[in-house]
């Protein structure tokens, strides 16, 4: 290094560098967006509010701030292989019913508070996105899967003329699980491995439940987070409306149904 580019940077130790101003509205765009954004995308809000800076500044800063875009949580996968009887995929991905109880769509979902786990495993119906039921655990064990059943069936009373779909999971494999279905005459269907849009309404919803709730606050405690779910699937029951619904929300649309069949 030259001389005069020592004593240069040595001058400016503990000088301000100019950006004081660039590094809050960093960190504001930051936090608005829950650390979602790195810095090409805050490079583009930065550009939308007139400030012109360069790309390459924007990921300096952020690396001087310890700022990083916060990655996608991974993706809860049961499948652990064809432990048992792989079910055919009838609904091959025909979403629609024309009544209640039809078909029946389930699947699992993680979600970590505190650096813990809990997992939610409910059971959807396919004619109005109504949740029949679900069972929340600490872990994803067949009991987990076996309890959103018998909670489903005390429910419903269901006897034949059902397809019920998931995915490969090793729960949905399991002889006690398949036994259950064979026993009430419900026709058991399967996603192709691997494919997540062949379950496309379950993952719809798990996908609104984040976004409406489990993203917008921090929990202090998995019990919290627990009861705030258990509100917002009585919500998106019985209050939440859908435009496919005309306007109603799932218990409504069924209400409805039933009243113009009798």
């Amino acid at each position: 290094m030259a001389r005069s580019t020592f004593y240069y940077h040595t001058k400016r130790i503990g000088q301000p560098d100019g950006y004081e101003t660039i590094r809050g509205r960093i960190r504001a765009i930051y936090d608005k967006h829950h650390g979602r954004y790195g810095y090409r995308r805050i490079t583009i809000q930065l550009h939308n509010e007139g400030i012109d800076i360069n790309h390459k500044t924007v990921q300096k800063l952020m690396g001087q701030m310890s700022l990083k875009a916060k990655r996608k949580k991974q993706r809860y996968r049961s499948y652990k292989g064809e432990l048992g009887k792989i079910a055919p995929n009838v609904i091959g991905r025909d979403f629609t019913a024309t009544a209640p109880d039809q078909k029946w769509a389930t699947d699992i979902t993680q979600v970590k508070i505190k650096d813990r786990w809990i997992y939610l495993s409910p059971v959807l119906d396919m004619f109005n996105g109504e949740i029949v039921s679900y069972a929340i655990s600490n872990s994803p064990d067949l009991r987990l899967v076996m309890t959103m059943l018998d909670n489903a069936f005390k429910k419903r009373n269901i006897q034949g003329n059902l397809i019920f779909h998931s995915d490969h999971g090793w729960h949905y494999q399991h002889k006690r699980y398949q036994k259950t279905l064979e026993d009430r005459r419900i026709t058991q269907s399967m996603s192709r491995k691997g494919n997540c849009l062949d379950n496309a309404m379950m993952e719809n919803f798990f996908g609104l439940m984040k976004n409406e709730l489990l993203y917008l606050q921090e929990w202090e405690s998995i019990e919290q987070f627990k009861k705030s779910l258990q509100e917002y699937i009585q919500y998106y029951n019985n209050d939440r409306i859908k435009l496919r619904l005309k306007g109603k929300s799932p218990v409504q649309y069924r209400a409805l149904f039933k009243s113009k069949a009798s």
